[in-house]
């Protein structure tokens, strides 16, 4: 099979590398180019350090597009729709797009939501996919199976921690070591931006879902991962949910349940979601981990273009070298 051809725009953030560790050694793709007009000119091993010995890209501010079969849009959010309406991009190349610009469904635009544990045969069909959030597929991952089944009939309490890769690769107040370190806050409470496509896909399950999702997110003082432990009114067993999670992902390739409480270094460096289940009274408790550049981001966004181009759904993504 011939190899894809891949453009990369946004180089330089922590998503752009992610993306460029794997797809380095995907089996069945070759990178084109890297645009990023801030760094134009310098190896991308200037930017990604961990690269050196292993590529000799350099990053363009050129746009090739002829030359590619799948762009990944890395860019800042608003900038993937400002870069799509300024470029005549041609009709065969597949989009992935990172930023959360396409993931609200309207009749404006054709993306597919790109959460394979949702849409998976929507996805395979689709030339240009929006990549969820990395709050959003954590806590998508601990709630659909009970929407598939019309049992979210309650307010939802999601806590979420997440790692200071989220905020992105330029410093800010809260991002920077001093602050970070043996730190720890919440932010947006009731209010992030993740909350309108999870409204969303819960619809898409359970259209008569009214109830709020009631979400507090947590900055956390380590890099990398999400730890979600959301709790709703549940009329199933600890058996009948288990039952229910372990069918609803009987055919996912990268979410498991499982019937011992996970720590976030079991997901870290992987593109997996873990699910873990209680009951307390009638209190389901479901915790839903990942890592946020992986399964968050980059390595969600591998996955919806192996699906696209009808490939592996798990081609490049063993990952996983250390277990600490």
């Amino acid at each position: 099979m011939q190899k894809i051809k891949i453009g990369v725009i946004g180089g330089a953030g922590y998503t752009a590398g992610e993306l460029l560790r794997i797809l380095i050694y995907h089996p069945q793709v070759d990178i084109v180019f890297v645009n990023s007009s801030s760094n134009a000119g310098n190896p991308v091993t200037v930017v990604h350090s961990g690269l050196i010995g292993e590529t000799d890209l350099i990053f363009t501010s050129e746009l090739p597009l002829e030359k590619v079969d799948a762009l990944f849009l890395c860019s800042a959010h608003g900038d993937s729709k400002k870069f799509i309406e300024a470029n005549e991009i041609p009709e065969k190349i597949k989009i992935i797009d990172l930023s959360t610009d396409y993931r609200a469904k309207s009749p404006a635009h054709d993306f597919v939501y790109g959460l394979p544990e949702l849409n998976r045969d929507a996805i395979k069909k689709a030339t240009h996919v929006a990549n969820p959030g990395c709050f959003a597929t954590a806590i998508q991952v601990a709630l659909l199976p009970l929407a598939s089944k019309g049992l979210l009939q309650d307010e939802i309490h999601v806590n979420a921690i997440t790692g200071s890769t989220g905020a992105g690769v330029k410093p800010s107040s809260t991002s920077h070591f001093s602050w970070r370190n043996n730190n720890i806050s919440i932010y947006k409470p009731f209010g992030h931006q993740h909350l309108q496509e999870i409204g969303q896909s819960i619809k898409q399950l359970q259209p008569d879902f009214n109830k709020s999702v009631n979400f507090i997110p947590v900055r956390g003082n380590f890099t990398r991962g999400i730890y979600v432990t959301a709790y709703t009114h549940c009329s199933l067993s600890l058996d009948e949910a288990s039952a229910l999670y372990q069918d609803y992902y009987k055919d996912a390739a990268f979410t498991f349940l499982t019937d011992k409480n996970p720590d976030l270094k079991q997901v870290v460096n992987t593109n997996k979601a873990i699910v873990y289940l209680e009951k307390h009274g009638d209190k389901l408790l479901v915790v839903s981990i990942i890592d946020n550049l992986l399964k968050g981001a980059s390595g969600q966004a591998v996955q919806n273009m192996n699906l696209m181009f009808g490939l592996d759904e798990k081609a490049g993504l063993g990952l996983k070298a250390a277990g600490f």
